[in-house]
């Protein structure tokens, strides 16, 4: 008597060998969701100053440099989020190395962690001289999508000539 292999088991080959692309994922979600949690707190923030001094805040074309942080530090993360992360899965499956996924999954993933902290502070706000502050974030994280992309690439070159 055969037993019916779980879904598991049939989709990836195992639940275990791909765990560390999903615990990746699912921090890197997390992190997403506190970053847009940090922007409507923000702008609720700045919404009750600006009514306090009888003006008016808007958010997309008043320029207030809170704003455009908590936003940049937001949008910045969802604009990365869907090459990163889909990268991050295709050198697991395809190029079949999960522990070289997952290690380039958890330095980008902390790269990115650090981005607020570089962009500048919470009442300095967003400036104009905050790109180069920014670069020990980017920079690996660019690094880590080359070298994913490059795997993949390489693999399914080779997959096409085979």
């Amino acid at each position: 008597s055969r037993q019916k292999p779980r879904f598991h088991e049939t989709a990836m080959g195992s639940d275990v060998k791909y765990l560390g692309p999903a615990c990746v994922t699912f921090v890197y979600l997390g992190m997403y969701y506190v970053f847009m949690l940090n922007a409507g707190v923000t702008k609720r923030l700045i919404e009750r100053e600006y009514k306090a001094k009888d003006k008016k805040f808007d958010r997309y074309f008043g320029q207030d440099r809170r704003m455009l942080r908590a936003d940049r530090i937001h949008l910045n993360t969802l604009e990365h989020m869907v090459p990163f992360l889909g990268m991050m899965w295709l050198h697991a499956v395809y190029v079949d190395d999960v522990q070289k996924a997952t290690i380039a999954g958890i330095i980008g993933t902390c790269a990115r962690a650090l981005y607020p902290f570089l962009l500048g502070s919470r009442k300095e706000g967003l400036g104009h001289t905050n790109t180069k502050r920014v670069y020990p974030s980017t920079m690996p994280q660019y690094a880590v999508m080359i070298y994913l992309t490059q795997g993949v690439a390489r693999r399914f070159i080779s997959l096409s000539m085979a």
